[in-house]
């Protein structure tokens, strides 16, 4: 996309920019007042505080004592976990899942969730695997996978229902998407412990996944593995699902969950 001036430059939101140069000031300096981020920007006071008062309500900076000073805030911690866990799953992750796929013969994944949706942070393809597709750092539905069935039955209550309230689109005949049957087979996969997706996504592709958990006991990734319909029968399906829960128990085990 080309700016104003012709040039095929990505074009930057000036009040983004200097959200990020405020809270690099706050990472570099520790503390500042609104007087020395104005400066720094090289804009009027008023300018300043209001790009300071928009980054405290979403509470990435905090405001301290009676000095007025800013520093970051404990909202930036979301952030900073969100990228250090998929980092942590990433990393582990993709070992295991080429020693697992290596065994399995199939395509094996590890996917987190991602708002409604969920992503895939790692893959490793089997020697039997015959699709060429990388999933990593795609975006897949949680109604239409077995490892988003697995996220997804993992979620609080509301979400959960948000969810279901939502698009559930039908991508192939054998797409749920009735909400009160995707929920009796919510309740299946806590009941069996993993999740199946029988040509829901793409016909002729089967999958199974489990859940892997974070040093709370709260679910933080689903790892599965998929393949053809006609490799992938429902009795191998569940052979497949007990290797799956050991190498999410191993995977569990690595992240800091402590049975």
């Amino acid at each position: 996309m080309a700016n104003s001036s012709g040039s095929n430059e990505p074009v930057t939101v000036q009040s983004v920019d200097r959200a990020i140069e405020i809270l690099e000031l706050l990472l570099r300096e520790g503390e500042a007042g609104i007087s020395e981020i104005a400066d720094e920007l090289g804009v009027h006071k008023s300018t300043a505080s209001r790009l300071v008062y928009t980054l405290q309500a979403r509470d990435l900076v905090e405001q301290h004592g009676e000095r007025g000073r800013f520093t970051i805030g404990i909202g930036m911690l979301r952030f900073a976990g969100a990228v250090t866990g998929q980092i942590d799953l990433a990393r582990l992750g993709t070992p295991l899942c080429e020693s697992l796929a290596e065994k399995l013969g199939e395509t094996v994944n590890i996917a987190v969730l991602d708002g409604l949706v969920a992503i895939n942070v790692s893959q490793a393809r089997g020697t039997s695997a015959v699709a060429a597709q990388n999933w990593t750092g795609q975006r897949t539905p949680l109604h239409a996978t077995s490892s988003g069935k697995v996220l997804l039955a993992s979620m609080a209550e509301q979400d959960q229902e948000n969810v279901l309230a939502g698009d559930l689109t039908a991508y192939t005949p054998n797409t749920i998407v009735e909400p009160d049957e995707l929920r009796t087979v919510l309740k299946r996969v806590a009941e069996d412990g993993y999740a199946t997706c029988f040509e829901e996504l793409e016909p002729g592709l089967h999958a199974v996944a489990v859940e892997v958990l974070g040093p709370t006991g709260n679910v933080v990734a689903a790892i599965s593995a998929s393949g053809p319909a006609y490799r992938l029968s429902r009795k191998r399906i569940r052979q497949i699902a007990r290797e799956l829960r050991s190498a999410a128990s191993e995977l569990s085990g690595q992240l800091g969950y402590m049975r």
